[in-house]
């Protein structure tokens, strides 16, 4: 049909039983990681910058990965970054629910237990960023964002 034919067809609107699909558009596995890298490394520039001890970055044990783990003064800190490039699907830190908390205790136990000194008060903090730009972004750093149950 040609290119005019087809301005001038009939529109056609799917029944009600028929069943439509609506393409999420997704980013790419690789655009998600790099983003959430790009993350990482802002939140612990931010971290450092307010006085930090940055420690480890991107820790791993059998129950999973701390984004960072720092010191603040006399409490050692795991830090759970999250990243996004806009909010259509809620701020970062919205993303952080009761399994991922649950996962940052079992994190924490398992660190402690590979550490000498283990009478330290510990904190679960949350840093949340949001990409408006290549290089700018809006960080909110949630202090003590939940607590060992």
């Amino acid at each position: 049909m040609p290119a005019e034919a087809a301005l001038e067809a009939p529109v056609v609107q799917a029944s009600a039983s028929a069943p439509t699909t609506k393409k999420r558009r997704t980013k790419s596995k690789s655009t998600n990681k790099e983003l959430g890298r790009r993350g990482e490394n802002a939140a612990a520039r931010f971290l450092y910058r307010q006085g930090y001890d940055i420690i480890e970055r991107n820790w791993r044990c059998s129950f999973g990965e701390a984004d960072i783990i720092a010191r603040d003064g006399d409490a050692l800190v795991f830090v759970e970054v999250k990243t996004r490039s806009g909010v259509e699907q809620g701020f970062p830190s919205e993303a952080v629910g009761a399994k991922k908390r649950d996962t940052y205790e079992k994190i924490a136990l398992a660190y402690l237990a590979d550490q000498e000194e283990t009478e330290m008060p510990v904190r679960f903090d949350v840093v949340a960023i949001v990409a408006v730009a290549k290089d700018r972004a809006l960080v909110r750093h949630h202090i003590n964002a939940f607590s060992v149950a």
